[in-house]
């Protein structure tokens, strides 16, 4: 079955007070094109992270983002209690000594102070918290390619559907060539009386006509998209990684029924021809979906 690109998957873990959340959202690209937004943590593991896409995820444009949520308390920072001390003897220190006033607002004062409020963060990447946002990762990539099946699974529906659509379309100009042929006979026909007037070699008109029929021939045409329509199932059928290969056999398919429209010189014919130009446009579109 074939894998749409788009996709979106999330999951998350759980190590001590932390909350490990992973997303990945993929859209349509021509290749791989990855961009990564990992918490100061894991960076040291941001060339496996990347590892671990790549071999999933063959083609789309893919945002990956893990970040960590911590509990409220856990994560306020610390208002060093020693340095604050240490400044306020300072400064009462200070007052005594140059009789200056001290001052009426000490918290505001001392808060101002430099290094009282900042958060000075050693901590270390644990292999145990690693393993778990490592499996949270993975997780997260088995929905996305859950997610680009179920996706991939509505594209080839849509396929079908249009290939059906331009197979009957197809199977519907076959009433109007035989007509079509008796018709430009009539019309040639006419115009030879009417602007000569006179007796004419009605068996070189007829070899005429055969070779401007045989011009007008459609049966290749025909026969060649009904090959790329078959093509196209088999393709589909191959599985995942066949976008560009489908994409290739629908512009094969547009020359023939360009070239097919070409051809026609019949109203009905023509009309036939735009339906199935139309079918084929949404095929078009949809198949730059494709993985």
């Amino acid at each position: 079955m074939i894998q749409s690109m788009t996709g979106f998957g999330k999951a998350t873990a759980t190590f001590g007070d932390k909350k490990i959340n992973v997303e990945i959202k993929s859209l349509n690209s021509k290749a791989l094109d990855l961009s990564t937004r990992i918490a100061p943590l894991y960076r040291e593991k941001e060339m496996e992270i990347r590892n671990l896409i790549t071999q999933t995820l063959e083609r789309g444009k893919v945002d990956f983002c893990i970040w960590i949520e911590k509990d409220a308390s856990e994560a306020a920072t610390p208002i060093n209690a020693a340095l604050v001390e240490n400044y306020y003897n300072q400064i009462k220190n200070i007052s005594e000594n140059c009789h200056i006033p001290m001052p009426q607002d000490w918290f505001a004062t001392l808060l101002r102070m430099p290094d009282v409020l900042t958060k000075i963060d050693t901590q270390e990447l644990e292999e145990e918290e690693w393993k778990a946002a490592r499996n949270a990762i993975e997780e997260a990539l088995q929905h996305l390619v859950a997610f680009r099946i179920q996706e991939g699974a509505a594209l080839e529906k849509k396929f079908t559907e249009k290939l059906d659509n331009i197979e009957r379309l197809l199977h519907s100009i076959e009433p109007f060539e035989k007509e079509r042929v008796n018709k430009i006979r009539e019309r040639i026909t006419d115009a030879l009386e009417r602007i000569l007037n006179t007796d004419y070699d009605k068996n070189r008109l007829e070899q005429e006509l055969i070779y401007y029929i045989e011009k007008l021939d459609i049966n290749e045409e025909k026969q060649r998209l009904a090959n790329h329509l078959k093509y196209f199932r088999e393709t589909m059928a191959d599985g995942h990684g066949q976008g560009k290969k489908l994409g290739f056999i629908a512009q094969e398919m547009g020359r023939e029924i360009n070239t097919t429209g070409s051809k026609s010189n019949h109203a009905q014919m023509q009309n036939l021809v735009v339906q199935m130009k139309d079918e084929l446009e949404q095929i078009k579109e949809q198949v730059l979906n494709v993985m």
